[in-house]
């Protein structure tokens, strides 16, 4: 006699299975280095952290949704030339030294836009991405469960670099803390163009 598993069963498979594989597969990634970044550029622990939150629900969401469509309809090399660019970018901006009354006193560009915005670019085309479609396809119609895995293992991974960047962090291990962000994402940047 087979075993039908009962629709908590499935929920909860769905749930730790997106939960897992995203948390592990998240550490020691960009945008835990992204993550590193952002708050020694902002030092709002808070703002970042929603962020990441929204951006990996609107991304992982839209990988749900949408990932056969994206895949079929824009081209790879778009999006890997859009990725090394953008670390390039990130990697070159974290050399310019910090302004922090202009940094406060401009919102639209403030820490929450800010990580919300390069977690969204980061995400695009990532492992976890594939990742995420690949368990809405194994888990039909488990669009929640498996968004909500993805999303906590997102904050599983990068909740503790976030604060302690936050609370450890001093002028000496910041300016350091920059230069290896920015040869890490120019490098993460020059892999994505020549991948």
């Amino acid at each position: 006699m087979s075993h039908n598993p009962a629709p908590l069963e499935i929920f909860m498979e769905a749930l730790f299975s997106a939960f897992v594989l995203v948390a592990l597969g998240e550490i020691g990634d960009k945008t835990q280095l992204l993550s590193l970044a952002l708050i020694l550029k902002f030092r709002k622990p808070w703002p970042i952290l929603a962020g990441v939150v929204v951006a990996t629900l609107l991304n992982h969401g839209a990988s749900v949704w949408f990932g056969d469509w994206l895949a079929s309809t824009i081209p790879l090399e778009w999006l890997r030339w859009t990725l090394g660019l953008s670390f390039i970018g990130l990697g070159l901006w974290m050399l310019i030294p910090d302004a922090d009354e202009e940094v406060e006193d401009n919102p639209r560009f403030g820490p929450f836009l800010t990580a919300l915005v390069l977690f969204f670019i980061a995400e695009i085309g990532d492992k976890t991405q594939l990742a995420t479609i690949a368990l809405a396809i194994q888990f039909k119609d488990q669009f929640w469960p498996v968004l909500s895995g993805s999303t906590l293992g997102m904050i599983a991974a990068n909740l503790p670099v976030i604060w302690l960047a936050h609370q450890f962090g001093s002028q000496q291990f910041e300016t350091w803390a920059h230069r290896i962000s920015a040869a890490l994402f120019v490098g993460f940047g020059i892999i994505a163009l020549l991948g």
